[in-house]
């Protein structure tokens, strides 16, 4: 049963982003920017992780531009005017922003719960629709974060996002950021609750989650947040024990040269935790 305060609602009416003022522009002057002619050329290297479709030429080529530019609050404007056809990037861009450089805690929480409202209603209507289940898992993930995991796997929530995750890789086998973020699943839950309530209750295990993480970085060897999500489970699942190999993959993403805004932040996020 879906919790009361995550009520699955129409498409239209969780469209718009909450009214919460201007977004947050992105801090970094070095950042790639794209047209839509570049986008397209750019497009197999910036969805490696997500077999997303590039758009036909037109509004919507140029919101994705815009969002892979780091202009996230003029993509998800574009998006929201595209109606069904502009779900996928106002999703990203909403989540991503939220994720990567809203502040204020509550409208983090609330960009999280629109998104997480607008795909299960999306899901719904097409539960073979991968990007919408993709996010879906996204925002449920990140939103359970917010409000504590333990009162989110409580609410069911997680059902939800491990459910989510394996119908993405069930539908769609190549897709690294599925593939990743179920590995970040497994290895948070069990952090949380400990490996055997994890793997009774949850059906979450240790050697999954590594396996997930292994798949991910084979499919998408140049993703920071595969790298650090990967090294994030390790500390999880075994401590102290894998310091020196998560520190590896940190390094390893810190260095990496980043192919749009949401790398940019990734490989900046990679070098604040190193510097910790």
């Amino acid at each position: 049963m879906t919790p009361p305060d995550l009520q699955p609602l129409s498409l239209l009416s969780a469209g718009a982003p909450p009214a919460t003022g201007p977004w947050t522009r992105l801090p970094y002057r070095d950042v790639p920017k794209f047209d839509t002619s570049t986008l397209l050329a750019h497009w197999p290297r910036l969805h490696a992780g997500q077999g997303l479709q590039p758009p036909v030429t037109g509004p919507l080529a140029e919101g994705w531009a815009l969002y892979h530019s780091g202009e996230f609050e003029r993509a998800a404007a574009i998006a929201l005017k595209q109606g069904h056809e502009g779900l996928a990037l106002l999703n990203q861009a909403t989540a991503v922003y939220a994720n990567y450089l809203e502040p204020r805690e509550s409208v983090r929480l609330a960009l999280f719960k629109q998104v997480a409202e607008r795909t299960t209603a999306q899901v719904a209507a097409e539960p073979e629709n991968c990007q919408a289940l993709y996010w879906q898992a996204y925002a449920l993930g990140r939103y359970s974060q917010g409000i504590s995991v333990a009162r989110a796997l409580a609410q069911g929530l997680g059902g939800k996002v491990k459910g989510a995750l394996e119908r993405v890789i069930e539908l769609e086998p190549d897709h690294a950021d599925a593939h990743a973020a179920l590995g970040a699943f497994h290895a948070e839950v069990i952090d949380k609750v400990g490996s055997l309530v994890g793997r009774m209750t949850y059906g979450v295990r240790a050697d999954t989650a590594i396996e997930l993480f292994e798949r991910s970085l084979q499919l998408n060897p140049h993703s920071a947040s595969v790298l650090m999500e990967y090294a994030r489970g390790l500390l999880m699942l075994q401590g102290d024990s894998r310091m020196a190999e998560a520190t590896r993959l940190y390094e390893k993403a810190a260095a990496l040269e980043p192919a749009d805004a949401r790398e940019r932040l990734d490989v900046e996020l990679a070098r604040a935790g190193l510097s910790d």
